[in-house]
Protein backbone atom coordinates (compact mmCIF):
# COMPACT_ATOMS: atom_id res chain seq x y z
CA UNK A 1 0.00 0.00 0.00
CA UNK A 2 1.30 3.43 -1.52
CA UNK A 3 0.23 5.30 2.21
CA UNK A 4 -2.36 4.96 5.22
CA UNK A 5 -5.22 6.23 3.50
CA UNK A 6 -4.73 4.58 -0.34
CA UNK A 7 -8.20 2.66 -1.16
CA UNK A 8 -6.58 0.09 -3.46
CA UNK A 9 -3.68 -1.54 -3.10
CA UNK A 10 -1.97 -4.20 -6.27
CA UNK A 11 -4.12 -6.75 -5.15
CA UNK A 12 -7.07 -4.41 -5.01
CA UNK A 13 -6.09 -3.30 -8.32
CA UNK A 14 -5.81 -6.89 -10.08
CA UNK A 15 -9.47 -7.50 -8.81
CA UNK A 16 -10.93 -4.10 -10.17
CA UNK A 17 -9.42 -5.03 -14.00
CA UNK A 18 -10.07 -8.59 -13.32
CA UNK A 19 -14.09 -7.48 -12.75
CA UNK A 20 -13.96 -5.03 -15.72
CA UNK A 21 -12.72 -7.64 -18.27
CA UNK A 22 -15.24 -10.00 -16.98
CA UNK A 23 -17.92 -7.59 -18.38
CA UNK A 24 -18.80 -5.11 -15.75
CA UNK A 25 -19.18 -1.78 -16.19
CA UNK A 26 -16.09 0.40 -15.21
CA UNK A 27 -18.44 2.50 -13.24
CA UNK A 28 -20.20 -0.04 -11.73
CA UNK A 29 -16.86 -1.58 -10.12
CA UNK A 30 -15.90 1.68 -9.20
CA UNK A 31 -18.83 2.62 -6.95
CA UNK A 32 -18.11 -1.18 -5.27
CA UNK A 33 -14.69 -0.75 -4.72
CA UNK A 34 -15.26 2.75 -3.05
CA UNK A 35 -13.02 4.35 -5.57
CA UNK A 36 -13.62 7.12 -8.18
CA UNK A 37 -14.82 6.59 -11.64
CA UNK A 38 -11.66 8.46 -12.94
CA UNK A 39 -9.56 5.86 -10.82
CA UNK A 40 -11.16 3.08 -12.09
CA UNK A 41 -10.89 4.40 -15.61
CA UNK A 42 -7.15 5.09 -14.88
CA UNK A 43 -5.96 1.64 -13.51
CA UNK A 44 -8.15 -0.30 -16.43
CA UNK A 45 -6.31 2.12 -18.89
CA UNK A 46 -2.66 1.84 -17.49
CA UNK A 47 -3.21 -1.68 -17.42
CA UNK A 48 -4.09 -2.18 -20.82
CA UNK A 49 -1.04 -0.20 -21.71
CA UNK A 50 1.50 -1.96 -19.73
CA UNK A 51 -0.34 -5.04 -18.27
CA UNK A 52 0.61 -5.88 -14.78
CA UNK A 53 3.53 -3.64 -14.10
CA UNK A 54 1.37 -1.02 -15.21
CA UNK A 55 -0.64 -1.70 -11.60
CA UNK A 56 1.81 -0.90 -9.66
CA UNK A 57 3.21 2.75 -7.53
CA UNK A 58 4.95 5.02 -9.27
CA UNK A 59 7.84 7.64 -8.55
CA UNK A 60 5.85 11.22 -8.14
CA UNK A 61 8.92 12.82 -8.84
CA UNK A 62 8.85 15.22 -11.79
CA UNK A 63 10.64 13.95 -15.48
CA UNK A 64 12.14 17.59 -15.29
CA UNK A 65 12.50 20.56 -13.06
CA UNK A 66 13.35 23.20 -14.89
CA UNK A 67 13.91 25.72 -11.79
CA UNK A 68 16.39 23.71 -10.27
CA UNK A 69 19.43 25.20 -8.95
CA UNK A 70 22.18 24.86 -11.96
CA UNK A 71 25.04 22.08 -11.36
CA UNK A 72 27.51 24.77 -11.13
CA UNK A 73 25.99 26.90 -8.28
CA UNK A 74 25.08 23.66 -6.40
CA UNK A 75 28.58 22.82 -6.84
CA UNK A 76 29.93 26.30 -5.50
CA UNK A 77 27.38 25.83 -2.46
CA UNK A 78 29.32 22.56 -1.70
CA UNK A 79 32.52 24.40 -2.36
CA UNK A 80 31.98 27.02 0.39
CA UNK A 81 30.74 24.22 2.79
CA UNK A 82 33.43 22.04 2.87
CA UNK A 83 35.76 25.05 3.10
CA UNK A 84 34.25 27.44 5.78
CA UNK A 85 32.05 24.64 7.73
CA UNK A 86 29.24 28.05 7.23
CA UNK A 87 25.79 27.42 7.34
CA UNK A 88 22.77 28.06 4.93
CA UNK A 89 21.96 31.41 6.66
CA UNK A 90 25.90 32.53 5.68
CA UNK A 91 26.28 30.72 2.58
CA UNK A 92 22.62 32.32 1.41
CA UNK A 93 24.08 36.25 1.17
CA UNK A 94 27.51 35.00 -0.28
CA UNK A 95 25.71 33.36 -3.33
CA UNK A 96 22.83 35.91 -3.35
CA UNK A 97 19.72 33.12 -2.59
CA UNK A 98 17.72 32.28 -0.19
CA UNK A 99 18.61 30.17 2.78
CA UNK A 100 16.10 27.78 1.91
CA UNK A 101 17.19 26.85 -1.31
CA UNK A 102 20.67 26.47 0.59
CA UNK A 103 19.83 24.21 2.72
CA UNK A 104 17.60 21.96 -0.01
CA UNK A 105 21.18 22.12 -2.04
CA UNK A 106 23.23 20.75 1.25
CA UNK A 107 20.68 18.24 2.29
CA UNK A 108 20.81 16.81 -1.76
CA UNK A 109 24.33 16.49 -1.93
CA UNK A 110 24.56 15.14 1.97
CA UNK A 111 26.31 18.13 3.61
CA UNK A 112 23.61 19.67 5.74
CA UNK A 113 24.95 18.19 8.65
CA UNK A 114 28.73 19.17 9.72
CA UNK A 115 29.18 16.03 11.72
CA UNK A 116 28.64 13.93 8.58
CA UNK A 117 32.08 16.12 7.87
CA UNK A 118 35.13 15.55 8.80
CA UNK A 119 36.33 19.01 9.99
CA UNK A 120 39.78 19.25 8.91
CA UNK A 121 39.51 18.03 5.69
CA UNK A 122 35.80 19.27 5.03
CA UNK A 123 34.92 15.73 3.15
CA UNK A 124 32.00 13.98 4.02
CA UNK A 125 32.33 11.07 5.93
CA UNK A 126 31.57 7.58 4.28
CA UNK A 127 30.22 5.30 7.08
CA UNK A 128 31.17 1.66 6.50
CA UNK A 129 30.36 -1.59 8.31
CA UNK A 130 32.41 -4.67 8.32
CA UNK A 131 29.99 -7.61 6.52
CA UNK A 132 30.18 -10.18 9.37
CA UNK A 133 31.60 -10.44 13.07
CA UNK A 134 34.87 -11.09 13.95
CA UNK A 135 36.23 -9.39 10.42
CA UNK A 136 37.27 -6.01 12.86
CA UNK A 137 37.16 -5.41 16.16
CA UNK A 138 37.63 -2.12 17.89
CA UNK A 139 39.46 -1.23 20.86
CA UNK A 140 40.45 1.81 23.28
CA UNK A 141 41.05 3.21 26.90
CA UNK A 142 38.72 5.24 28.86
CA UNK A 143 40.12 6.96 31.42
CA UNK A 144 37.81 8.00 34.48
CA UNK A 145 38.30 9.47 37.87
CA UNK A 146 37.98 7.70 40.75
CA UNK A 147 35.11 8.11 43.50
CA UNK A 148 36.16 8.04 47.29
CA UNK A 149 34.36 5.77 49.54
CA UNK A 150 31.34 7.76 50.46
CA UNK A 151 30.65 9.64 47.12
CA UNK A 152 32.29 12.44 45.67
CA UNK A 153 31.15 16.10 45.25
CA UNK A 154 28.35 15.61 42.47
CA UNK A 155 26.62 14.02 45.32
CA UNK A 156 27.28 15.99 48.56
CA UNK A 157 29.24 19.39 49.72
CA UNK A 158 32.62 19.12 48.61
CA UNK A 159 33.85 20.02 51.64
CA UNK A 160 31.89 16.87 52.66
CA UNK A 161 33.67 15.40 49.85
CA UNK A 162 37.01 16.55 50.04
CA UNK A 163 36.70 14.46 53.61
CA UNK A 164 35.56 11.62 51.92
CA UNK A 165 39.06 11.66 50.02
CA UNK A 166 41.18 12.27 52.68
CA UNK A 167 39.33 9.21 54.54
CA UNK A 168 39.55 6.87 51.57
CA UNK A 169 43.53 7.38 50.93
CA UNK A 170 47.09 8.24 52.25
CA UNK A 171 48.38 9.20 48.90
CA UNK A 172 49.15 12.62 48.75
CA UNK A 173 50.09 15.77 46.06
CA UNK A 174 51.08 19.15 47.09
CA UNK A 175 48.92 18.33 50.26
CA UNK A 176 45.84 17.15 48.95
CA UNK A 177 44.84 13.70 49.16
CA UNK A 178 45.01 12.01 45.39
CA UNK A 179 42.09 9.24 44.55
CA UNK A 180 43.73 8.55 41.31
CA UNK A 181 42.12 7.16 37.82
CA UNK A 182 40.41 3.93 36.66
CA UNK A 183 41.05 2.38 33.24
CA UNK A 184 37.91 1.45 31.18
CA UNK A 185 39.17 -0.90 28.42
CA UNK A 186 36.81 -1.52 25.60
CA UNK A 187 36.65 -3.88 22.84
CA UNK A 188 33.54 -3.51 20.56
CA UNK A 189 32.55 -6.14 16.96
CA UNK A 190 32.54 -3.57 14.10
CA UNK A 191 29.66 -5.44 12.39
CA UNK A 192 27.67 -7.06 15.34
CA UNK A 193 28.31 -3.59 17.90
CA UNK A 194 28.79 -6.73 20.44
CA UNK A 195 30.80 -5.40 23.34
CA UNK A 196 33.38 -6.38 26.38
CA UNK A 197 34.83 -3.86 28.82
CA UNK A 198 36.34 -4.06 31.98
CA UNK A 199 37.51 -1.19 34.45
CA UNK A 200 40.90 -1.98 35.32
CA UNK A 201 43.99 -0.03 37.41
CA UNK A 202 46.38 1.40 34.29
CA UNK A 203 46.63 1.32 30.71
CA UNK A 204 50.05 -0.58 30.51
CA UNK A 205 51.15 -2.77 28.08
CA UNK A 206 50.55 -5.69 29.95
CA UNK A 207 47.35 -5.20 31.32
CA UNK A 208 46.17 -3.98 28.00
CA UNK A 209 47.34 -7.69 26.38
CA UNK A 210 45.55 -9.50 29.31
CA UNK A 211 42.52 -7.75 28.24
CA UNK A 212 42.41 -8.56 25.17
CA UNK A 213 43.14 -12.25 25.83
CA UNK A 214 39.88 -11.82 28.13
CA UNK A 215 37.97 -9.92 25.60
CA UNK A 216 39.47 -12.62 22.76
CA UNK A 217 37.92 -15.05 24.83
CA UNK A 218 34.47 -13.47 25.18
CA UNK A 219 34.46 -13.08 21.79
CA UNK A 220 35.40 -16.44 21.00
CA UNK A 221 32.70 -17.95 23.65
CA UNK A 222 29.74 -15.99 20.87
CA UNK A 223 31.37 -17.54 17.99
CA UNK A 224 33.09 -15.14 16.59
CA UNK A 225 36.43 -15.53 15.56
CA UNK A 226 38.30 -11.98 15.08
CA UNK A 227 40.28 -11.00 12.14
CA UNK A 228 41.44 -7.85 12.51
CA UNK A 229 41.97 -5.60 15.62
CA UNK A 230 42.20 -2.00 15.24
CA UNK A 231 43.43 0.22 18.24
CA UNK A 232 45.14 3.85 18.31
CA UNK A 233 48.16 4.85 18.79
CA UNK A 234 48.71 4.57 22.59
CA UNK A 235 52.26 3.31 24.11
CA UNK A 236 50.66 0.38 25.13
CA UNK A 237 49.07 -0.39 21.66
CA UNK A 238 52.53 -0.02 20.14
CA UNK A 239 54.16 -2.63 22.32
CA UNK A 240 55.91 -5.35 21.35
CA UNK A 241 53.68 -7.61 23.91
CA UNK A 242 50.33 -6.06 22.90
CA UNK A 243 51.53 -6.75 18.84
CA UNK A 244 52.66 -10.31 19.67
CA UNK A 245 49.63 -11.29 21.57
CA UNK A 246 47.43 -10.74 18.56
CA UNK A 247 50.01 -12.52 16.53
CA UNK A 248 50.11 -15.44 18.39
CA UNK A 249 46.41 -15.66 17.98
CA UNK A 250 46.43 -15.17 14.08
CA UNK A 251 44.89 -11.73 14.41
CA UNK A 252 46.01 -8.62 12.20
CA UNK A 253 46.50 -5.51 14.08
CA UNK A 254 45.79 -1.91 12.52
CA UNK A 255 46.12 1.22 14.16
CA UNK A 256 44.38 4.42 13.02
CA UNK A 257 46.30 7.12 11.68
CA UNK A 258 47.53 9.75 14.72
CA UNK A 259 45.26 12.15 15.74
CA UNK A 260 42.29 10.47 13.39
CA UNK A 261 39.98 8.90 16.87
CA UNK A 262 37.07 9.14 13.74
CA UNK A 263 38.88 5.96 12.34
CA UNK A 264 38.25 4.30 15.62
CA UNK A 265 34.60 5.96 15.90
CA UNK A 266 32.22 2.82 16.85
CA UNK A 267 34.49 2.06 20.42
CA UNK A 268 34.63 5.80 21.24
CA UNK A 269 30.83 6.39 20.55
CA UNK A 270 30.67 3.27 22.86
CA UNK A 271 32.84 5.31 25.52
CA UNK A 272 30.64 8.44 25.05
CA UNK A 273 27.42 5.99 25.94
CA UNK A 274 29.20 4.25 28.79
CA UNK A 275 30.14 8.09 30.47
CA UNK A 276 26.20 8.28 29.56
CA UNK A 277 24.44 5.52 30.61
CA UNK A 278 26.88 4.17 32.99
CA UNK A 279 29.21 6.35 34.97
CA UNK A 280 27.49 9.29 34.99
CA UNK A 281 23.87 8.31 34.76
CA UNK A 282 23.46 8.28 38.79
CA UNK A 283 25.56 9.03 41.60
CA UNK A 284 27.50 6.40 42.88
CA UNK A 285 28.86 6.15 46.78
CA UNK A 286 32.24 4.35 45.61
CA UNK A 287 34.71 3.54 42.83
CA UNK A 288 33.76 -0.21 43.51
CA UNK A 289 30.26 0.12 43.57
CA UNK A 290 30.59 1.71 39.88
CA UNK A 291 32.85 -0.64 38.88
CA UNK A 292 30.68 -3.65 40.17
CA UNK A 293 27.39 -1.43 37.47
CA UNK A 294 29.91 -2.13 35.09
CA UNK A 295 29.25 -5.57 34.12
CA UNK A 296 25.05 -5.13 34.51
CA UNK A 297 24.81 -2.48 31.82
CA UNK A 298 27.17 -4.28 29.33
CA UNK A 299 24.61 -7.69 29.58
CA UNK A 300 22.11 -4.46 29.03
CA UNK A 301 23.80 -3.48 25.97
CA UNK A 302 24.84 -6.66 24.34
CA UNK A 303 21.30 -8.60 24.98
CA UNK A 304 18.50 -6.07 25.51
CA UNK A 305 19.50 -2.44 24.60
CA UNK A 306 18.08 -1.33 21.06
CA UNK A 307 21.11 -0.01 18.89
CA UNK A 308 19.59 2.58 15.89
CA UNK A 309 22.89 1.18 13.66
CA UNK A 310 21.13 -2.16 13.72
CA UNK A 311 17.61 -1.25 13.14
CA UNK A 312 16.76 -1.01 16.81
CA UNK A 313 17.87 -4.39 17.51
CA UNK A 314 20.15 -5.40 20.69
CA UNK A 315 24.41 -6.38 19.25
CA UNK A 316 23.33 -9.91 20.03
CA UNK A 317 21.09 -10.42 17.18
CA UNK A 318 23.60 -9.91 14.64
CA UNK A 319 25.50 -12.48 16.61
CA UNK A 320 26.33 -15.88 14.66
CA UNK A 321 24.92 -18.34 17.83
CA UNK A 322 22.12 -16.38 18.68
CA UNK A 323 19.62 -19.07 20.29
CA UNK A 324 18.44 -17.63 23.15
CA UNK A 325 19.86 -14.42 22.83
CA UNK A 326 17.48 -12.72 24.66
CA UNK A 327 17.62 -14.28 28.68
Amino acid sequence: MSHPNARLTVHGRRLLVDRVRGGRPVAHVADEMGVSRATAHKWVRRWRTEGDAGLYDRTSRPRTTPHRTPADVETRICEVRCERKLGPARIGPIMGMPASTVHRVLTRHGLNRLRWMDRPTGQVIRRYERASPGELVHVDIKKLGNIPDGGGHWIMPRQQALANRQATTDARRGGSPVIGYSFVHTAVDDHSRLAYSEVLTDERKETAAAFWQRANTFFVGHGITVERVLTDNGSCYRSRLFAQTLSNAGIIHKRTRPYRPQTNGKVERLNRTLLDEWAYVRPYSSNAERTDALAEFIHTYNHHRGHTALGGQPPISRVNNAAGQYT
